[in-house]
């Protein structure tokens, strides 16, 4: 068979070069960016292996000060240049009774300065309420700290709770501020314990979704809870602040019943001695599909979580809990700006978000500046819910390059 004669029309010969080098580019920037995180991947899947026994809470757990550590772990699937631990740590919930925690601390290799690394204690977002949604089972312990990489080149040590009653068990946390606000102080606690960290007293608090609620309530409790600590800033992407609007916005969507079916467990769970039964606010038909909803992580199962949701759309509760007792009390008390912190915040809302509406963050924004507060407001117009964090990372930099944190 005879060679065909090579193409050599110079406009075809100058778009294939630059074809050819662009592929070499990519496929060198692939190979670069598996050989950085082959160690990682390699670490993370070695980690997998008898990983359930950690999270088995020790007899005598919950004997000891918030934020003291039960047990750690170093990490061997971590970022570039960076150490990491999972930890399990005491904290307290709403009423101050002792709880235990997870999560992960991850510091930046090298020597910290001399008063000891800012600490980010990172919110996430919801991923679910049973024990097995917590990140720090996820495969990748660290990949869902949104902007963690900015935090770690920044010099900061970062530090990630799975929130009470994840990955160790324990009573239900979701959107309940103080547990969760109480989880996310004694988390910087827990880095504070691993000498390796070498984590200072002041703090940055981030957070995304629930964990912005998360991370304001923290910050409202701060002063009296965690007073050895400085919270130098507090920013909050698209933070679910006012559950009482947040219901109001889904009670008749497919939204409303994932994210609902997992606060209304927890509050009947957690606020069963004020009258707070499920069956007094949930239709039979959304009653019986509890146990089924609240087994599913929301990341790994959205598909079945919908599926099972879907037929009590329009149907799920019985009367508005932003107007029935004692719901509407209890959406209030979990809704950030009962209180006001001196630290600045940051608060970023993407214009595209369907789930924390931007009037709503626009409602908590007026409340906290009424307070008198030192708030910046920034809106993303391309942003969903899911890509805020991201997308806001570049307004959280020069916050903190601004505040000085």
């Amino acid at each position: 068979m005879q060679t065909p004669a090579p193409v050599r029309h110079p406009k075809f010969v100058r778009a294939y070069r630059r074809a050819l080098s662009a592929g070499v580019v990519v496929v060198a920037l692939l190979g670069g960016v598996l050989a950085l995180n082959a160690g990682r991947i390699v670490g993370d899947l070695d980690e997998r292996s008898g990983i359930a026994a950690f999270y088995d809470i020790p007899a005598d757990a919950p004997a000891g000060p918030p934020g003291s550590i039960v047990k750690s772990e170093p990490l061997l699937g971590v970022p570039l240049d960076t150490r990491a631990w999972r930890v399990m740590y005491r904290s307290t919930d709403l009423n101050g009774a002792p709880v235990i925690a997870t999560g992960v601390v991850v510091t930046p290799r090298g020597s910290g300065p001399s008063g000891g690394r800012t600490v980010a204690s990172w919110g996430h977002p919801t991923t679910g309420s049973a024990a097995a949604c917590a990140p720090s089972l996820g495969a990748d312990p660290s990949l869902g700290i949104e902007g963690m990489r900015v935090l770690l080149d920044r010099g900061y040590t970062v530090v990630a709770t799975d929130y009470t009653g994840m990955g160790a068990a324990g009573p239900d946390s979701y959107l309940i501020g103080a547990t969760e606000g109480h989880n996310v102080l004694d988390a910087v606690r827990a880095a504070r314990a691993i000498p390796e960290a070498e984590a200072g007293t002041d703090v940055v608090l981030w957070g995304h979704s629930q964990g912005g609620q998360a991370v304001l309530f923290a910050a409202e409790l701060a002063a009296t809870y965690a007073p050895e600590l400085t919270v130098k800033a507090v920013a909050a992407a698209a933070p679910a602040a006012d559950l009482s609007a947040l219901m109001k916005t889904h009670l008749d969507d497919i939204s409303g019943v994932t994210i609902g079916s997992y606060a209304f467990s927890a509050f009947s769970e957690i606020y069963a001695d004020r009258g707070a039964d499920i069956s007094s606010i949930l239709t039979p038909a959304a009653v019986a599909i509890q146990p089924q909803m609240n087994e599913l992580c929301l990341l790994t199962h959205i598909d079945q979580l919908h599926a099972i949701a879907q037929p009590v759309v329009g149907s799920f509760v019985s009367a508005d809990p932003t107007t029935t007792e004692p719901w509407a009390t209890l959406l209030t008390e979990n809704s950030a700006g009962g209180a006001s912190f001196t630290a600045p915040l940051l608060v970023v809302q993407g214009l595209k978000d369907e789930l924390v509406r931007p009037a709503d963050t626009e409602g908590y924004v007026a409340l906290v500046q009424s307070q008198g507060m030192d708030v910046t407001y920034r809106i993303v117009a391309a942003a969903t819910h899911g890509t805020i964090a991201y997308l806001g990372l570049g307004d959280l930099v020069a916050f903190l390059d601004r505040v000085g944190a």
